[in-house]
């Protein structure tokens, strides 16, 4: 257990330029009752930094909710009028997007997009927009998203942003990294010669809090990840580890042993106003807002064994949350309230494990699994895993049926952490 709420690791301070993609993306399984899509190219998408149809187009094969069918022809969303589209119903797509792609005088690209229904007839959707080359990509992966809200009513994730720590062990040196959700775009957010553990996106995904060792004992800090800046958060007497953030950005959670064991305290994001949650001879660690920041699920041993429990955000009586196997750890709860993942040792292995927090149901999602975090929309989780001696993210829907894999050509990546909604 107190490996639990030892995180060590230095920075620099120094936010670092973009690197070239650094993951691989593997797909194994699929969602039932898939939903037929066609794509077609984009009228003039070539003038563009990225082929913003094959970036819509990976985005939705990875999620695993979509059958996409190749349109195998170009169509702008400003000939849509000639569109037949009861040959693309024919085919067996339900809907079709289309779009255009155009280079302004000024260097930007206006990109704009269509999407159709086939069945019905008609337009479902569209998105238009001027962008700056660098951020072509970027609005592929809005409309993507457009596309994924449209047709399963559900927000699409594909604009998001995944932070996650690098590590080089043939330089001994470590990375916090923050990228696309499809691992491009990465940029090198601080990195050391000790080891990274548990960042912690600000609700506001601008910021990320962290813990470092530089100063020979564990201290939180806040860093800006456009400027570099950085401040303290935490330096109490004793271990500082465990940040995470209230949804409204305001208070952190965090774990200290200010007083000789582990307890888990509120502070402002300013960094003042400690204040004590819990109070038992028992390690209490990893705490974890709630969606409407009611509540946090933290990890205690006062059962004897790590489990999981609750209590309210301004702390009181705690309530046992697992009770099947004898270590359960690192809880995590969906954006929508409604599903608690966490990692479960249990025949000596570690395994993810998803709850309905409404009927207590458990479903063993996967395998060999560390350190869960759910996508915003509550949809995925994704977690670090071992294999072929080397350390690498997956990400598994709520449901189990969509896997994919993410893994790099050198060294390890762990400790994911998925970024918010940005405004």
């Amino acid at each position: 257990m107190k490996k639990l709420h030892i995180l060590l690791f230095s920075v620099s301070l120094t936010i670092g330029m973009a690197a070239n993609a650094q993951i691989q993306i593997e797909i194994a399984g699929v969602g039932s009752n898939q939903i037929p899509v066609a794509i077609a190219a984009f009228a003039d998408e070539s003038v563009a930094p990225d082929k913003v149809s094959a970036v819509i187009r990976a985005d939705l094969e990875r999620s695993g909710v979509f059958k996409v069918i190749d349109a195998g022809q170009v169509i702008s969303d400003a000939d849509v009028g000639k569109v037949n589209l009861g040959a693309f119903k024919a085919s067996g797509a339900d809907a079709l997007v289309v779009g255009s792609v155009a280079r302004q005088p000024d260097g930007r690209f206006a990109i704009r997009y269509k999407l159709l229904d086939t069945v019905k007839g008609g337009e479902i959707s569209q998105l238009g927009g001027e962008v700056q080359p660098r951020y072509t990509r970027l609005q592929a992966h809005r409309i993507a998203d457009d596309v994924y809200e449209k047709l399963t009513g559900v927000r699409g994730i594909f604009s998001t942003r995944i932070a996650y720590v690098k590590e080089d062990r043939a330089a001994s040196r470590f990375a916090l990294a923050v990228s696309d959700a499809d691992g491009e775009n990465e940029v090198i957010a601080t990195q050391g010669k000790e080891p990274i553990i548990s960042p912690a996106w600000s609700p506001d995904g601008m910021k990320v809090a962290y813990v470092s060792m530089e100063n020979r004992k564990p201290v939180v800090y806040l860093q800006d990840l456009m400027t570099g800046r950085r401040n303290v958060i935490s330096n109490q007497k004793g271990n500082n580890s465990a940040p995470t953030w209230a949804p409204d950005g305001s208070t952190l959670a965090v774990a200290l042993s200010q007083d000789g064991n582990t307890e888990i305290y509120s502070v402002n994001s300013s960094g003042s106003g400690h204040r004590r949650l819990t109070n038992n001879p028992a390690i209490d660690t990893e705490p974890q807002y709630s969606a409407d920041g009611q509540t946090i699920y933290f990890t205690s041993d006062r059962s004897g064994g790590p489990q999981i429990y609750k209590m309210s955000a301004s702390g009181g009586n705690a309530t046992r949350v697992t009770f099947n196997g004898n270590y359960n750890i690192s809880p995590r709860v969906s954006s929508d309230g409604k599903t608690l993942a966490w990692i479960s040792q249990r025949g000596g292995a570690f395994s993810l494990y998803a709850m309905d927090l409404a009927s207590g149901r458990e479903l063993r999602l996967a395998d060999g699994a560390t350190e869960p975090s759910f996508s915003p929309n509550g949809k995925y989780i994704m977690y670090a895993t071992k294999g072929g001696g080397r350390v690498s993210l997956a990400v598994v829907s709520v449901d189990g049926r969509v896997k994919q894999r993410l893994t790099t050509k050198a060294g390890n990546i762990r400790e994911p952490s998925w970024g918010p909604f940005m405004k």
